[in-house]
């Protein structure tokens, strides 16, 4: 089939505020349709190039992939299908985490999403395939410990499917995710949006449904913890004892820390963080942490009622993991007699 006598200027400025450089290599795949011959070119975060094919009359689908080199897996950011009078679909997912490579947030927190068409028409004689749209929606868990890497994603399930018919700015907002799972703090997976066209059946040829537009947002499960070598209500003299912190599941870009302050707990209260407590958690998935601290006696500068507290610090805020109260009495007590003889 004749190609066009042009060729697309793909602006890659669509893709790119999702990519970082220091972290991933980008490409774009140009899938040619109907026939499926594919192109890749390695591209940079932000700019613009012309495709490499032609644009045949069946139209052809750009999909932006981002490859991490640790952990090596590649993710598939966004799509975009190009066509004569094809409509035209974006998707944007937010939540109250910044991180901007793949959406992400946590099990107990909401998002958004942002549905974008326009370019449908509406006239008698335009071709069906230029009138509707279709907005999937798919959730896939990545079981108890996955990260999602080397993930079948077509192993997803369909939660919905409605039709798009006007051109439109939406959102949807989403209280919290539906990824399954028993525990629903505990969760892990994904949940993917997406707009295709329909079947597109003109005379020449037969279409089948494209992707016009598609993102994914990974939910991470709430972090717990807990506090060892100190019990409630315990009385301690002269020397504190080594704690150990067990951290679960701690959310990406997020700093752990104890603290303590005087009197009972107090939740919300900002106390003194405790000498060599502090870890950050620098990676993209979960991670779980052990901490022992000792000689931390130093870190309490008087004797009384205190609070040791294990704590977090995410993009949702500060949430503490566990508390302990207690204690503590270092005065020494010296008992004597003075006696004389003559």
């Amino acid at each position: 089939m004749k190609g066009f006598n042009y060729r697309v200027l793909l602006l890659l400025a669509c893709f790119g505020s999702q990519v970082r450089a220091a972290d991933y290599t980008n490409f774009i795949r140009q899938v040619q349709l109907p026939t499926g011959v594919q192109w890749d070119v390695t591209v940079a975060n932000t700019g613009s190039q012309q495709s490499a094919l032609e644009i045949n009359p069946g139209g052809a689908r750009f999909e932006l992939y981002a490859v991490s080199s640790s952990p090596v897996a590649s993710y598939l950011l966004d799509t975009k299908y190009v066509g004569a009078y094809v409509p035209i679909a974006q998707i944007k997912i937010r939540s109250e985490d910044p991180y901007a490579v793949i959406p992400r947030t946590r099990a107990d927190r909401p998002f958004y999403v942002d549905i974008t068409t326009t370019g449908l028409l509406s006239g008698i004689t335009d071709p069906p395939a230029s009138k509707v749209v279709t907005l999937l929606r798919h959730v896939q868990s990545y079981g108890t410990t996955g990260t999602g890497v080397n993930l079948d994603r077509t192993q997803a399930t369909l939660l919905s499917s409605a039709s798009i018919t006007s051109n439109q700015t939406q959102t949807l907002t989403y209280a919290l995710t539906s990824v399954p799972g028993t525990d629903r703090s505990k969760v892990r997976g994904e949940e993917r949006f997406s707009v295709f066209t329909i079947q597109d059946t003109r005379e020449t040829y037969s279409v089948a449904p494209s992707q016009l537009a598609s993102q994914f947002i990974q939910i991470w499960p709430v972090t717990d913890g807990s506090i060892t070598g100190i019990t409630q209500g315990q009385k301690i003299k002269f020397t504190l004892p080594p704690v150990t912190f067990t951290v679960k599941e701690a959310y990406p870009s997020s700093q752990i820390y104890a603290q303590a302050y005087k009197n009972s707990q107090v939740l919300g209260t900002t106390g003194k963080v405790i000498s060599g407590s502090t870890r950050y958690v620098n990676n993209s998935i979960p991670e779980d942490h052990t901490i022992t601290i000792s000689n931390w006696g130093d870190d309490l500068d008087s004797d009384g009622t205190w609070t040791l507290e294990l704590v977090i610090a995410t993009p949702f805020g500060i949430d503490r993991l566990g508390y302990v109260t207690f204690d503590l009495d270092r005065t020494i007590e010296v008992k004597s007699s003075v006696t004389t003889s003559e």
